[in-house]
C-alpha cells in the first residue's frame, strides 16, 4: 500500500511517502500532478517515481497536521481544471435511506428505488461491455476544495451541511486524451440534504457545495473492501458515530462501469485536466435524524487510507444578494 500526501510547510508545495507517522518527502516539483504527468511520459509506474524519488530525510505527521500544513492529496495548477463529479446509489446500502428521503405518496417504486434497481440487475456487465448508468452529478471544481484540517463552509442560503463519507477516485487525462487512475483517497462529500429532500429536482442544487478529499492518496486499484468510521464531534465529545462500508466488492456497479458513464463523454477527456470522482455512501447522519451545527468537526477514517480526514463546520455570508447582475 502506497500513501501520498502533500503538505506545505512555508516553502509551497511539497509532496510525501507516508508511513504511519513518517513523511519522506520526494524530489519533485509540482507536486503529484507533476509527477503522474511525468510517469505517463516516461512510460513507469507512478509507484516506481515514488519510491525512487523518496528522499531519506523524514517528517512528523502529525506534526504536519498540528501546523496545519496539510494540503489536498492532488491540485491543479489551475484550480478550474480540477472537475469534481460523483455518483450515488451505488453501494448496497445506499437505496433505503435515500428511497425514504424521496419517498412521494403514489404508489411504486420511487426513481431512486428504480435506479437502485438498475444498478443491482446490470450495473457488473462482463468485461468490455456497458452496462446501466448509475446517477451522475456535479460538484464543483479546484476552487471548492478545501484542505484536510480545513473549514467546509455552510453558506447562507444552505438548509443544511452535513458529511457524506465516502471514497473518490483521482484521474489525470493524458495528452491522448485516455483517463489514468492515481488513486483514490477518503473524501467528505458535503452536501445539503435538506434542500433534497424538499424536492428530488434540486439534487444538482444540494451538491454544489465544498468537499474534502485526503489526507492521503492511495495508488494503484481501488480496494475491493473498506471498512471506515464517520464521526461528529461537538463540544469536545462525539455527537454521532457509525461506520460505512465501501469498495468495489459493496457495490452494485463495476468500476469499470462507473468510469464508463463518466468518461465517454469528450469534455471530460481534455488533456491535462484532473478529475475527482466520488462513489457514494450509504452512511448518512442525516438519515439519522442528526443535524449539524457550525463548529462541529467530522472525522472520517478507515484504515486502508492512512490518516484520518477531519473537517470542521463553518457558517458564513455569502455576500450575494438578489440584484447583483449587471447589464453591459
Amino acid at each position: 500500500m502506497t500513501l501520498l500526501i502533500q503538505f506545505d510547510r512555508g516553502e509551497g508545495l511539497a509532496l510525501g511517502l507516508l508511513d504511519g507517522d513518517e513523511v519522506r518527502p520526494l524530489d519533485v516539483e509540482g507536486g503529484l500532478y507533476a509527477l503522474a504527468q511525468r510517469a505517463v511520459a516516461d512510460g513507469k509506474p507512478l509507484a516506481d517515481l515514488v519510491r525512487g524519488g523518496a528522499g531519506k530525510t523524514s517528517l512528523s505527521y502529525s506534526q504536519l497536521e498540528a501546523d496545519r500544513g496539510l494540503l489536498p492529496p492532488i491540485l491543479h495548477p489551475d484550480p478550474a481544471r480540477l472537475i469534481a463529479s460523483g455518483t450515488g446509489l451505488t453501494h448496497m446500502g445506499s437505496a433505503s435511506g435515500r428511497d425514504a428521503m424521496h419517498k412521494q405518496a403514489a404508489q411504486g417504486e420511487t426513481d431512486s428505488a428504480r435506479m437502485f434497481r438498475l444498478g443491482l440487475e446490470d450495473g457488473w456487465p462482463a468485461a468490455g461491455e456497458v452496462g446501466a448508468a448509475p446517477e451522475w452529478f456535479y460538484k464543483g471544481d479546484g476552487q471548492s476544495l478545501v484542505a484536510p484540517g480545513g473549514a467546509l463552509n455552510l453558506p447562507d442560503y444552505a438548509a443544511d451541511g452535513g458529511e457524506e463519507p465516502e471514497i473518490a477516485v483521482i484521474y489525470l487525462i493524458d495528452d491522448q486524451g485516455t483517463p489514468r487512475r492515481i488513486g483514490s483517497a477518503l473524501a467528505n462529500e458535503y452536501s445539503d440534504h435538506v434542500i433534497e429532500k424538499g424536492n428530488y429536482l434540486w439534487l444538482a442544487h444540494s451538491k454544489l457545495r465544498q468537499f474534502s478529499i485526503g489526507p492521503a492518496i492511495r495508488l494503484g486499484d481501488l480496494p475491493q473492501e473498506v471498512d471506515g468510521r464517520c464521526a461528529i464531534h461537538r463540544d469536545g465529545a462525539v455527537a454521532w458515530e457509525k461506520p460505512f462500508e465501501s469498495g468495489e466488492a459493496r457495490m452494485c456497479h463495476s468500476l469499470e462501469n462507473i468510469e464508463y458513464h463518466h468518461f465517454k463523454y469528450p469534455a471530460f477527456r481534455r488533456p491535462g485536466d484532473v478529475h475527482v470522482h466520488f462513489l457514494g455512501t450509504a452512511t448518512l447522519s442525516f438519515a439519522d435524524g442528526f443535524r449539524t451545527q457550525p463548529g462541529d468537526r467530522f472525522e472520517i477514517s478507515a484504515d486502508e487510507y492512512g490518516p484520518a480526514l477531519r473537517n470542521t463546520l463553518t457558517a458564513s455570508a455569502s455576500g450575494y444578494r438578489p440584484g447583483a447582475v449587471r447589464s453591459l
